[in-house]
């Protein structure tokens, strides 16, 4: 899988070394000499995991899909959305609006105080 390119749905023969690799920065990782440039490209598709080629000197759009099975080369990511809208000012960069500013009084009971209230009953 890679880590360059979200979801990546082909893979890609160097030239030069003759290996598969997802992008042109997994094989800089990976190996100890440059990329072999070349105006055409092999491409295995991990859908229906079929091989073809494509000439780089006439590319167009209609080439990002697979000839095989119309799988298209790298699928547009989805950005997780936040469930709630909560209005107000990002809690991670001011946290006063999640202070509780109520004033307590006698007549509240709380686990933290209702212990002192038995002491004093028995006491």
């Amino acid at each position: 899988m890679c880590k360059h390119i979200l979801n990546a749905q082909v893979a890609i023969r160097s030239p030069c070394c003759k290996k598969w690799f997802d992008c042109a920065e997994c094989h800089a990782e990976r190996e100890d000499h440059a990329l072999l440039q070349t105006t055409e490209m092999v491409f295995a598709c991990k859908k229906c995991k079929k091989c073809f080629r494509k000439q780089l000197a006439d590319w167009d759009d209609s080439d990002e899909y697979c000839p095989f099975c119309d799988n298209r080369f790298v699928l547009d990511a989805k950005t997780p959305s936040l469930a709630l809208n909560v209005e107000g000012e990002d809690v991670r960069v001011d946290a006063r609006m999640l202070k509780d500013e109520r004033v307590k009084t006698d007549e509240q009971k709380t686990i933290w105080n209702i212990g002192d209230d038995v002491a004093n009953k028995l006491g």
